[in-house]
């Protein structure tokens, strides 16, 4: 598979967008929100529903923030978001994160979260990021390590999720624990002044382990993800649907608890 040829692994099902929708700056870009200020030009690469793009929006007003995805389908759904905020500044176009569609220096900030996981040539993805951003902006990347995530208890089938979905997101051209690699990635884009940082959703009240077992155990047996796991050889369908109930059983146990890490870089231009 050629590098820029990466294939989403998650797609747009309604488990997906449920987590999606679900983040915003603060949960998902903290580290990002002290470098924001009114007036800057934004580029919110791989925006998906939209819901950090307009809090982004929000934080530079009167500035504007462009968003992109891959996908027509998913931008229709974060202008939808944007119009519901009633913001004005934002725009929207479909983008290869590889051969952006923008001049050099057009951008104050360039944000991508959980983007470089999924293509296919992170590094050029990331040179093509500092391209578009003006002297003495901004390139901010996060993306989640799935290695790295953390569970307890031990419900069996867990430990199965996690090898299904590496071989998944591997076969498809993606780098699934890309978290850890983006200091490497950035300093191979020719970034030298870096700032990494490493951040984490935790679930664990019972509120939360119910909406994070139940996305999880829809998208195992429903989304795009789990058509790809068939049709590339790597699980069986009865095996995503045992993967399913083992996700939906650590939901049930009362002290049950999962971390999401994350690997994050601010990279100055």
């Amino acid at each position: 598979m050629p590098k820029e040829s990466a294939v989403y692994t998650h797609g747009h099902h309604e488990s997906v967008l449920r987590s999606h929708q679900w983040r915003t700056a603060a949960n998902s870009a903290a580290y990002l929100i002290p470098e924001l200020r009114p007036g800057q030009a934004v580029l919110d690469v791989g925006c998906g529903p939209g819901t950090i793009t307009a809090d982004l929006a929000g934080l530079v007003s009167p500035g504007r923030v462009t968003a992109v995805d891959a996908s027509g389908e998913v931008l229709e759904k974060a202008a939808r978001t944007a119009s519901e905020r009633g913001l004005e500044n934002v725009e929207f176009a479909t983008a290869d994160v590889h051969a952006l569609d923008f001049p050099d220096a057009s951008f104050d900030v360039v944000h991508a979260h959980q983007v470089l996981q999924h293509v296919g040539d992170p590094v050029q993805a990331l040179r093509e990021m500092r391209r578009v951003c003006r002297p003495g902006g901004v390139v901010a990347a996060r993306d989640s390590d799935f290695a790295a995530m953390a569970w307890y208890p031990e419900v069996p089938g867990m430990t199965e999720w996690l090898d299904v979905y590496g071989r998944v997101a591997r076969g498809n051209g993606g780098e699934p624990h890309a978290g850890r690699r983006l200091l490497s990635w950035a300093r191979q884009a020719g970034f030298t002044d870096i700032t990494p940082s490493a951040a984490a959703w935790c679930f664990a009240t019972p509120e939360d382990r119910a909406w994070w077992s139940g996305l999880w155990a829809d998208r195992t047996t429903a989304s795009v993800y789990a058509k790809l796991a068939v049709d590339g050889g790597h699980a069986s369908a009865g095996q995503l649907a045992a993967i399913s109930d083992a996700w939906r059983a650590w939901g049930e146990q009362p002290d049950g608890w999962f971390m999401v890490p994350h690997g994050e870089v601010l990279c100055r231009v």
